[in-house]
């Protein structure tokens, strides 16, 4: 009788133990709704006429990999390239394709397709197929190649007419151009099938709006714009929120054309009040910065001063003497960058600087926001100047001191007027467990699972 009474006392508490156990362990199936605030009318990653954004890198993770990942500590680890050497030098690179991985529609992830897929995204590059591999050949030392691989832009597409298919832990079940994406579970994925079985995508949903339905219960993942932090904080709901990673900036089109015209966007830069639009816009989210890369990423974006000197900015503007109107041009379907520019114009016009609104396509400034979906100092620097139609800087060398004078000189340019640092932020319905961003500020959606709210 003690034996048996001991083993029902056992097996009753392993009973309850699994029990409590599966309310806590990752459980498959279910559906995700997301919105976001992007109108998306393609979905292929090398598709430049499509805005680069936090929202498009997250919607291109969901269906492509990239030969490469960065982890938590932004560094290189494999994805779809199991491993890769670089021979002295630092020009000729060649990656091992991981074996099994198939696409969407079946088809084996071939060389000859990685290396298609790459010569889209990268025209100027020489790809070449080799046995289980992909050979890239640079005209100068990219020491830093990997990372670029890693970039959403970079990531693996196959072309068939006008379909594309990746390999990521989705794949599309039906698309309705800047309205709704349906995505499902991809069952061969390399990495393991996801947990939830789909993803509901809504898009063109303002920040504003995807906050009600969050508190309604229409959706689980809701992106928090800098206009909304205040309101997503007394929802008290769970919340994602990364390193600030996404640069606003006044970008001029074109280089200055006369002393006048250099004093006048020195004056301009000098009126602006980052910290009040910080403050009141952004509600306190973000850094105000003068600075191209984060300090989180350059550890000397400080030394960049970003206060306002109104009464600089006035003498600069009267030094100027055919100093003319300036035409702004922004995204005016998003009430936040309306709010900037706004804020920005009344700035300018306290230095005495007259500016406008336009919708030409030709203006002399854009206010414009570059998502950063790399955390390597010089592949970030490369891409935020070659936003702004600048070449590439040089460096003498990989040191900070260098990074710094290839930032500096690019400032000095005044093709752009750096104004603050965001963060992706997100808020999340109760029964969205496990949710994780990656360093760049993406949810980690593969990973998450439907559960019971935790407590």
């Amino acid at each position: 009788m003690r034996r048996f009474a001991l083993r029902s006392v056992a097996l009753s508490s392993a009973i309850l133990v699994g029990a409590a156990l599966a309310g806590t362990r990752p459980q498959y199936g279910g559906n995700l709704r997301v919105e976001t605030h992007i109108v998306p009318t393609s979905l292929d990653p090398a598709d430049s006429t499509q805005p680069e954004s936090v929202a498009r890198a997250n919607m291109t993770a969901l269906l492509f990999d990239t030969l490469i990942v960065l982890d938590a500590q932004g560094r290189s680890r494999p994805s779809l390239a199991s491993s890769w050497q670089v021979e002295p030098g630092n020009q000729r690179w060649t990656f091992n394709l991981r074996p099994g991985a198939k696409f969407h529609d079946g088809s084996a992830v071939t060389p000859d397709a990685v290396a298609a897929s790459l010569r889209v995204a990268n025209p100027t590059w020489s790809v070449l197929a080799s046995s289980g591999a992909v050979v890239i050949e640079r005209d100068s030392p990219s020491p830093e190649l990997p990372y670029e691989l890693a970039r959403s832009r970079n990531s693996i597409v196959k072309r068939d007419g006008v379909k594309i298919f990746g390999t990521g832990p989705f794949r599309v079940q039906s698309f309705t151009p800047g309205r709704h994406l349906t995505l499902v579970a991809n069952e061969d994925s390399w990495a393991g099938r996801p947990y939830v079985d789909s993803v509901d995508i809504d898009f063109g949903r303002s920040g504003r709006d995807q906050l009600i339905a969050l508190d309604a219960g229409r959706i689980d993942v809701a992106e928090v714009t800098p206009d909304q932090t205040s309101r997503a904080a007394s929802m008290n709901r769970p919340t994602l929120s990364s390193a600030p990673i996404e640069l606003f900036e006044l970008s001029f089109l074109r280089d200055p054309t006369s002393t006048d015209d250099k004093t006048l966007r020195l004056a301009l830069a000098l009126s602006i009040d980052r910290a009040s639009i910080r403050r009141v816009i952004l509600q306190s989210s973000g850094e105000s910065t003068a600075a191209l890369l984060p300090n989180w990423i350059s550890g000397y974006a400080f030394v960049f001063p970003s206060g306002q000197n109104l009464a600089l900015a006035r003498q600069k503007r009267a030094e100027a003497k055919t100093a003319r109107t300036l035409s702004l041009a922004f995204d005016s379907s998003d009430p936040f960058v309306e709010l900037v520019a706004e804020r920005v114009i009344l700035n300018a016009k306290d230095a005495g600087i007259t500016m406008q609104t336009t919708t030409s396509a030709t203006p002399d400034l854009r206010l414009i926001h570059i998502p950063l979906d790399t955390v390597t100092a010089r592949v970030a620097l490369t891409e935020l100047t070659s936003q702004a139609g600048l070449p590439n800087p040089r460096l003498a060398n990989v040191s900070a001191d260098a990074l710094y004078q290839a930032e500096s000189a690019a400032l000095q340019t005044q093709r752009m007027i750096p104004l603050f640092y965001v963060p992706a932020r997100y808020a999340l319905a109760p029964q969205v467990r496990d949710a994780k961003l990656s360093i760049t500020g993406s949810p980690r959606l593969a990973d998450v699972w439907i559960g019971a709210p935790a407590r």
